[in-house]
C-alpha cells in the first residue's frame, strides 16, 4: 500500500457507492487533494449486495430533483469511466389493490406532474402487458414511470471510484479511521492505524458505521442497522431484460430482473434489527444468515401476484444488513455539533437510487458552505432531542421499516417512542380530550374531541373524521378565543453589545428598532432563499428573544450562531426549556386578559408586533402581540412552573367569552385561510423573500449589508420568474392535502405548496 499522506483538503470515510459519489464529484468541482478512505474494500458494507432498483419520485421537489440527478449520472457513467455499470431504464411500476391506495397512486401521479416527471396511470391490464408474468386479478390500477430504472450496485460504485481516481481523488483500502481530531470547533484531521492526516474538511459515508464515526467527532448520527432479505430465482420464462421494477405496496414486495430472474424482496411489519451491542470484526462482503421463517410473511404474499415464482429455482435467500433512519430518510450536510465535518448515510435501502445525486449534492454543499438546493427533508439538522436517544431511535426507526410500504397518509402520525416530552399543561389538555400529535418528541395537541368522541384519528384522503372538531376551534379563532398550547415553540437569546449589528447581518429585516419591537423577518442563503421565518424581539438595548418553530431549533440555532460575524460580541443560548407558550387568538383575547392583568394591554399602549413584560395570577409573563391565524393575537411567554396556574386562570374568566382550547389543526386551516405562510413547504430555501410575497420584511433599499442582499437586488432589478399565490376552491367537498398541479389554459404552470 501507498503511504498515506499526511495533509488532504478533503477525508472522505467510507468506500461504498456514497463515499465514492462524493469524492468523485468533489474531483469534478476541481478539488484535487482529496483523499477516500475505506475500512476494508470498496463496496464491501451495503452497497455489494443492495438490490438495485432506481424510482426517482419522492413527496418532496428537492429530493426528486437528487434522485433525478442519480439517474442523469448513471446514464452517462458507463461510456465516460469504460465500467459496465448494469443500468438500464426499464421504468417503473407500482401496484394499487384497493381504493384508498388507488387514490395514492393518483395522486402520486399528480405530484410527478407537478415536479416535471412523466408518470401513468394505467388499468391493471396495462399494467399486465408491461409485467405479464403477474397476476392482476385483484389490482385495481397502476402508476408507471417510464425514466425509473435498475443498477448493479458493485458495477455503479466501481465506475465513481474510477472516475474519482481519474479525477485526482486518492484511494486507499484497509485503512480504518480511529480517531476524529476536532479542535475549537473545527474538524481538523483524522488518525487511522496507518497514521494521521491533518484535513480541513472530512466527509462521513460509513453506511452501517456512520454513527460510530460520527461519534468520535461527537457528532450524532441516528440511524440503526437492520436485516433487510431478498431472494433471487434461477431464470424464469418470460423474464426479459427490459422487464421493469415492480412495486407491489399492498403486498409489501419489490421485484426486478436479475440475468433472466426475479430479484424479490419486501418490508416486513415486525423487522430484526442487528449489530445492537456492536458490529462484527472484518465485517466485509458479509452476509447474515438466512431467515426462512420471518421471510415466510413476505413471500407468502408474493406467490398469488407471481405465479411463477412457485416452481422456480432459487439461488439464495439474501440476508443483508443496511442502515435505517428514524423518519426513512437518509442523512446529509454539514453536523451542527462540528464545523467541517459532513454527513452522508442511513438511506434506507434506498441508496443506489439516492448514491449519485447525495454525492453530488454533498460535494456541492462542501465547495459552496450552504445546501445548493431544498434538502430540508435529509438534512442532518432536522434532528433533536429524541435523536440523541438510541433507544427512542431503535423505536422510530423499527415504525418506519414496518410502515415503508403502508399508505403515506394525510396528517398521519407516529406511535412508537410516545410520550418522549410534554409541556407543563399536558396533563390539563389531556383531560380536555386533547388528541395529540408529536414534533420533534413534543407532545402537541391537534384537535380536542367533544364528550362522546373518541379523541383518535381516522385518517383518509376524504374529509377526516376530527374535521368538524377542528372547525369549531376555527371558528372560536375568529369570533371568540381560542387558546394554543404552542410551548414546544424553539426560543433563543441573542445577547451582548454587537447583538444588532449581528442579527443586521444576518435577518433580512430592520433590526435597530426600540426596545419592545417584536420584527418578523427571513434568514436567507447567499441565493437569497429563505433559510428561516422567525420572529426577533428586542427585550432589552443588547438582548433579542428569538422564537422559531418546533422542528427547526436544531437548524436555526445552527444557522444562526454559525453566521454571527467572527470577532462580534454576541452570544447565542438555547430558552426552549425554561418558556412555556400560551397563545390567545381571536376578538376576545383582550377582553379575557384585562380581566386577569392590571397592565395596560389596548392598542395604544401595546400596539401589533410589540412586548412588554405583565403579570397574570401573580406570574411574571412576557407578552407578545402577534398572530398566525390572522385575528387579535397574544403569545403569553410564562416560566414553566408556573404555566399551568396562568392556564387554569385564563379558563376561569374565559369561559363566558367563549374561551376553548384549540390545537394544530386549527392553526393550520386558519393560516391557510388568511394566506400566512410555512417554513418548508411555501417557504424553502429555493424561494426568495420577493417570490414569497415578503419583501415588505426586507430592507432591500436601506444601506444595511445582509446575507442575500445582493441576489435580491439582482432579482428586483431583473424581474421575478415565479411568485407565490393563493387560491380557494369553490367546492367543499375537494380535498387538496398539496402537491396539486396547477395548470394555466392547459399549461403546467406551478403546484400547491400547502392546501386544507
Amino acid at each position: 500500500m501507498d503511504r498515506l499522506p499526511s495533509h488532504a483538503q478533503v477525508v472522505v470515510i467510507g468506500g461504498g457507492i456514497v463515499g465514492s459519489s462524493t469524492a468523485y464529484h468533489l474531483a469534478k468541482l476541481g478539488y484535487r487533494d482529496v483523499l477516500l478512505l475505506e475500512r476494508h474494500q470498496l463496496t464491501s458494507g451495503s452497497t455489494w449486495h443492495a438490490a438495485g432498483l432506481v424510482g426517482q419520485l419522492r413527496s418532496q421537489a428537492g429530493i426528486t430533483q437528487l434522485l433525478g440527478n442519480s439517474i442523469s449520472l448513471y446514464d452517462r457513467l458507463e461510456q465516460e469511466t469504460g465500467i459496465a455499470t448494469g443500468w438500464k431504464m426499464n421504468g417503473g411500476l407500482r401496484l394499487a389493490c384497493n381504493p384508498a391506495r388507488l387514490i395514492e397512486i393518483k395522486r402520486q401521479a399528480t405530484t410527478a406532474r407537478s415536479f416535471g416527471l412523466e408518470m401513468h396511470v394505467l388499468t391493471p391490464q396495462e399494467a399486465q402487458d408491461l409485467w405479464p408474468l403477474m397476476d392482476v386479478s385483484d389490482v385495481l390500477g397502476a402508476a408507471f414511470l417510464p425514466s425509473d430504472g435498475q443498477a448493479n450496485p458493485s458495477d455503479i460504485g466501481r465506475a465513481l471510484a474510477k472516475g474519482a481516481k481519474d479525477n485526482g481523488v486518492q484511494i486507499f483500502e484497509n485503512v480504518e479511521v480511529k480517531g476524529i481530531r476536532v479542535q475549537k470547533g473545527r474538524v481538523c484531521g483524522v488518525d487511522t492505524a496507518n497514521g494521521s492526516i491533518e484535513s480541513e474538511i472530512v466527509v462521513n459515508c460509513a453506511g452501517q458505521w456512520s454513527r460510530n464515526v460520527g461519534a468520535l467527532a461527537g457528532v450524532n448520527v441516528p440511524l440503526v442497522s437492520m436485516q433487510h432479505q431478498y431472494l433471487i430465482t434461477e431464470a424464469i420464462d418470460g423474464v426479459t431484460s427490459d422487464l421493469p421494477t415492480l412495486r407491489d405496496p399492498d403486498r409489501l414486495t419489490y421485484y426486478k430482473e436479475e440475468v433472466g430472474g426475479l430479484v424479490m424482496g419486501g418490508y416486513e411489519p415486525n423487522p430484526i434489527g442487528w449489530a445492537e451491542d456492536g458490529f462484527p470484526e472484518n465485517f466485509a462482503f458479509t452476509l447474515l444468515d438466512s431467515n426462512w421463517d420471518h421471510f415466510e410473511q413476505i413471500l407468502s404474499l408474493a406467490l398469488p401476484r407471481v405465479p411463477a415464482l412457485e416452481n422456480a429455482g432459487i439461488k439464495t435467500l439474501l440476508n443483508g444488513p443496511e442502515s435505517f433512519t428514524p423518519d426513512g430518510n437518509f442523512i446529509l450536510g454539514e453536523s451542527p455539533e462540528v464545523d467541517g465535518f459532513f454527513v452522508g448515510a442511513g438511506f434506507n435501502a434506498f441508496g443506489i437510487a439516492s448514491a449519485g445525486g447525495a454525492g453530488q449534492a454533498l460535494a456541492e454543499w462542501i465547495a459552496g458552505g450552504e445546501p445548493p438546493y431544498d434538502l430540508w427533508a435529509v438534512d442532518i439538522r432536522r434532528f433533536g432531542k429524541p435523536h440523541q436517544d438510541i433507544g427512542w431511535v431503535r423505536k422510530r426507526t423499527y415504525e418506519m421499516y414496518g410502515k415503508h410500504y403502508t399508505i403515506a397518509w394525510p396528517n398521519e402520525e407516529h406511535s412508537s417512542g410516545r410520550p418522549f416530552r410534554q409541556s407543563s399543561i399536558y396533563e390539563a389538555l389531556k383531560a380536555d380530550r386533547a388528541c395529540f400529535g408529536e414534533k420533534l418528541g413534543w407532545e402537541r395537541p391537534n384537535w380536542f374531541a367533544p364528550a362522546g368522541v373518541e379523541p383518535s384519528d381516522e385518517y383518509s384522503f376524504e374529509a377526516p373524521n376530527w374535521l368538524a372538531h377542528s372547525a369549531a376551534e376555527h371558528q372560536a379563532a375568529r369570533e371568540a378565543v381560542a387558546l394554543f398550547d404552542q410551548s414546544s415553540f424553539a426560543k433563543f437569546l441573542l445577547r451582548g453589545p454587537d447583538s444588532v449589528k449581528a442579527l443586521d447581518w444576518i435577518c433580512a429585516n430592520r433590526i435597530d428598532r426600540p426596545v419592545g419591537s417584536v420584527i418578523y423577518t427571513q434568514l436567507l442563503n447567499k441565493r437569497g432563499g429563505i433559510e428561516s421565518d422567525l420572529t426577533v424581539t428586542r427585550i432589552d438595548h443588547d438582548a433579542f428573544y428569538l422564537v422559531t418553530g418546533t422542528g427547526f431549533i436544531t437548524h436555526d440555532f445552527h444557522w444562526i450562531d454559525r453566521h454571527l460575524p467572527k470577532g462580534m460580541n454576541a452570544n447565542l443560548t438555547d430558552e426552549t426549556e425554561n418558556w412555556a407558550v400560551l397563545s390567545l387568538m381571536g376578538p376576545n383575547a383582550r377582553a379575557l386578559l384585562n380581566r386577569l392583568t392590571e397592565s395596560p394591554i389596548d392598542n395604544a399602549s401595546l400596539p401589533f408586533a410589540h412586548s412588554r413584560e405583565i403579570e397574570i395570577a401573580g406570574v411574571h409573563v412576557r407578552i407578545i402581540r402577534i398572530t398566525y391565524v390572522g385575528e387579535l393575537g397574544f403569545e403569553l411567554h410564562i416560566p414553566v412552573a408556573h404555566a399551568l396556574s396562568v392556564y387554569n386562570e385564563l379558563h376561569r374568566a374565559g369561559a363566558d367569552l367563549g374561551l376553548r382550547n384549540a390545537g394544530y389543526r386549527a392553526i393550520e386551516s386558519l393560516r391557510l385561510e388568511k394566506g400566512y405562510r410555512a417554513w418548508g413547504s411555501d417557504l424553502t430555501p429555493d424561494h426568495t423573500p420577493l417570490e414569497a410575497g415578503l419583501g415588505w420584511a426586507v430592507k432591500l433599499n436601506s444601506d444595511i449589508a445582509f446575507i442575500g442582499k445582493e441576489s435580491l437586488q439582482n432579482q428586483a432589478s431583473s424581474g421575478l420568474k415565479k411568485q407565490l399565490a393563493c387560491f380557494t376552491v369553490e367546492d367543499p367537498s375537494i380535498t387538496l392535502i398539496g402537491r396539486e398541479t396547477l395548470y394555466r389554459n392547459g399549461q403546467r404552470v406551478g403546484w400547491l405548496s400547502s392546501a386544507g
